[in-house]
């Protein structure tokens, strides 16, 4: 396939600044040329590429919109930039460098001691450290508040009971960013590998983010240091804040996979002839594809772009998140079944992205809030009664 050109229907590109599209070209640089020839075979051997993450740690991607620390300190237009270009690579790979700035960085920079960010964030953003985030649990996914995973002071340590699992780079983490419910109410705590009592497992079997690494964690009377809690929060708003960083770049980065995937289907269908030798693209039923998949990836981008000015204006909601991640989300996953349609029995091959994106959109589909919680956030917000309680 030729190098990628863009998605640009409606000349949003004029609405980015130079050091936007600056950020974007680097990034879509390397997504080029280190990330794509790597992706199809980690894919289908179940790997992650980690010979990646110096690399990533190098350019700024880790943290990219936090400040201070050794973090690149970027605008969140351009973190987005950032997560839509990995993800057009593979929502693996986007989901690492999610989970490292937004579900660990970010909470260790906002809740942690000046000791604990010294000591982690230089060390995450180089990528000589691994980070992971342990919220949800074998019975709680979309009700966090009933976790059961508990966290007892005994003299100068916490001792950690629980389960979590579902959790992405767990069990390559060097740091876990665990949520446990002590006396008080819900604390957040690190947890460092290899602590007695503190073990992972990978989740085997997937078909869906192949080139990620996805594990349960466990802990059985796991005694860490009291300093390792973060000691600047208390409740769910912590975790529920780190999820709503992560979800502004889910709501960014699957546009990167909607438009690899009409893109591959875009000139797929002008080279391939059928019915008196013409190219299919010219046949009604295909350009209507086409066309719902451009609108559709054009109004993402607008919703996604208007989402970070107001991020980095200081007025994003929670809400506005959720309409972000539930609405791009479901259309970048109907881009990648319609591009499957056009592709025919080749859109199954692996020498296409497009089942690698749909199998992985899935998943993204499911986590950090299923499409059913997110509506019902958008519904919540629009008549203030909350239907889901």
């Amino acid at each position: 396939m030729p190098r990628f050109p863009g998605v640009d229907y409606l000349q949003i590109d004029s609405l980015f600044n130079e050091q936007e599209l600056l950020v974007r070209q680097t990034t879509r640089q390397f997504i080029e040329d280190r990330g794509i020839p790597l992706i199809r075979d980690c894919f289908r051997d179940g790997r992650f590429p980690k010979e990646l993450i110096p690399e990533m740690g190098e350019l700024g991607f880790f943290g990219a919109n936090l400040e201070g620390y050794g973090c690149a300190g970027m605008s969140n237009v351009e973190y987005g930039l950032i997560m839509q270009e990995i993800e057009r690579c593979d929502s693996g790979l986007r989901s690492f460098v999610s989970v490292q700035g937004a579900l660990v960085m970010y909470p260790i920079l906002t809740y942690g001691s000046e000791e604990q960010k010294q000591h982690w964030l230089p060390r995450l953003q180089s990528g000589k450290a691994i980070g992971c985030f342990g919220l949800t649990e074998p019975g709680y996914g979309s009700n966090p508040a009933g976790m059961t995973t508990k966290a007892v002071k005994d003299g100068s340590h916490w001792v950690l009971n629980g389960e979590k699992t579902w959790i992405t780079n767990g069990g390559v983490a060097d740091v876990a960013v665990v949520w446990a419910r002590a006396e008080d109410g819900i604390r957040g705590f690190l947890v460092e590998a290899g602590t007695p009592g503190y073990s992972t497992s990978d989740i085997h079997g997937k078909l869906s983010m192949r080139a990620s690494v996805t594990s349960s964690l466990a802990f059985a009377d796991c005694r860490i240091p009291a300093e390792n809690m973060l000691p600047n929060v208390r409740g769910l708003k912590g975790p529920l804040g780190c999820l709503s960083q992560a979800r502004h770049g889910i709501g960014w980065g699957v546009l990167g996979a909607a438009m690899d995937c009409y893109e591959t289907a875009r000139q797929y269908t002008i080279l391939r002839k059928q019915f008196d030798d013409k190219p299919i693209a010219g046949h009604q039923l295909v350009q209507e594809k086409l066309a719902w998949m451009i609108t559709e990836i054009t109004k993402g981008q607008l919703l996604a772009l208007h989402c970070g000015r107001l991020k980095d204006q200081g007025k994003l909601e929670p809400a506005h998140i959720s309409m972000l991640k539930q609405n791009n989300v479901a259309i970048a996953l109907e881009c990648a079944r319609l591009s499957r349609d056009l592709l025919g029995g080749n859109g199954i091959m692996d020498e296409y992205p497009i089942m690698r994106h749909l199998c992985n959109l899935e998943t993204v589909k499911t986590y950090e809030g299923t499409d059913h919680i997110h509506t019902l956030v958008i519904g919540e917000r629009v008549t203030g009664i909350a239907a889901y309680k």
